[in-house]
């Protein structure tokens, strides 16, 4: 008798070229596992996100509501789809929704719903206003970061040793490397306008990023890490390609924040290595990377990881990751009938 398939919802199906969203990629490595049986379900934000209508990685598709729209109405929805297809691990991979399915984690539980991930304290505190105070636990260092309410202080910020460029960041999410007052106040504007305020902004530094992707386990230890070293850049500084790798330091500090955080859940470290050697702790990131996909091609499926852990099943594999595995990205087309558009956009469904 087959086994029945575990049904996994994904969020995160937009595939940008130059800013994709991590789902697709958590929905490719579910489907190369070696050891389950999934039943995938992607859910979206947007009738254009394209992971909605690729049946290679997605049995079938739905709409969500934005979060801005509140939690009631994430909740109705999700409770709407669970009802029909009966999801048994949910998997949020975009940080604006990360805050709402934090808190709703007991609520889906109750549902039948599993989730794996972090309490609302330990999702504060690894914000992007509290690196430096983990970049100090983590045993590296951090470039500045400031906290700012209004476009004025691009007006004298040169007088105020800010010289350009430097990064202009949202609390939770984007970025863009500043050249000039014109472009700060233009970054500022966007974020703020999509994420709120405050606006952070963060020195720039030149050097080589590393990457660090895993699961934290709730309990300080960082399960299956996979590190990759940025080979290519698109102009928003995503990574294009990359190169699996190990690195003693970047472990060192990743082990050391989660220790310190006692992070439940995916995510990824962000460091460079500037010009004179140093490691600088620029992100946490509470979610899997987009170029998780590179986990497969190490021998660390992570998503699948995640998934038995959330099930209680996760058995702990001590083999190291493959190193010298590399990815490279790129933009493709995928036809879609006009009656499956019509279908998502009217009931939200495909």
């Amino acid at each position: 008798m087959n086994e029945q398939p575990l049904t996994i919802a994904i969020t995160g199906m937009n595939a940008k070229p130059d800013n994709p969203g991590p789902g697709l990629a958590v929905a490719k490595c579910l489907r190369e596992s070696r050891n389950a049986n999934y039943k995938i379900i992607g859910l979206s934000y947007d009738a254009l996100d394209p992971g909605l209508y690729l049946p290679q990685y997605v049995d079938d598709s739905f709409l969500i509501p934005y979060p801005s729209a509140g939690e009631n109405a994430l909740i109705n929805r999700i409770q709407q789809i669970h009802d029909a297809h009966h999801i048994d691990v949910l998997i949020p991979c975009l940080d604006a929704e990360l805050p709402n399915f934090v808190r709703m984690k007991d609520i889906l539980k109750e549902a039948g719903i599993k989730t794996y991930l972090p309490s609302q304290e330990q999702f504060r505190y690894r914000n992007k206003d509290r690196l430096p105070e983990l970049a100090k636990h983590a045993g590296i260092d951090c470039p500045e970061i400031k906290t700012i309410t209004s476009t004025s202080f691009f007006e004298d910020c040169e007088d105020k040793d800010w010289e350009y460029p430097f990064a202009v960041k949202g609390i939770f999410y984007d970025a863009y490397i500043v050249h000039n007052k014109e472009e700060a106040i233009k970054g500022f504007k966007k974020i703020a306008a999509q994420w709120g305020l405050p606006v952070l902004i963060q020195r720039f530094i030149k050097g080589e990023e590393y990457n660090l992707t895993a699961v934290g386990d709730g309990k300080g230890n960082l399960l299956d890490p996979v590190m990759m070293k940025k080979m290519g850049l698109t102009d928003k500084g995503k990574a294009w390609a990359g190169v699996s790798i190990n690195d003693h330091t970047l472990l060192k500090a990743s082990c050391a924040l989660v220790k310190e955080i006692q992070w439940k859940g995916p995510l990824e470290v962000e460091i460079m290595k500037d010009q004179e050697g140093k490691y600088q702790l620029l992100e946490i990131n509470p979610r899997f990377p987009a170029w998780i996909y590179l986990s497969v091609g190490t021998g660390k499926n992570l998503p699948e990881s995640l998934v038995n852990l959330a099930l209680n099943r996760y058995v702990e594999d001590d083999t190291p990751a493959k190193l010298g595995k590399i990815f490279i990205r790129y933009a493709e087309e995928t036809i879609v009938d006009i009656s499956d558009f019509e279908s998502i956009v009217m009931q939200g469904h495909s």
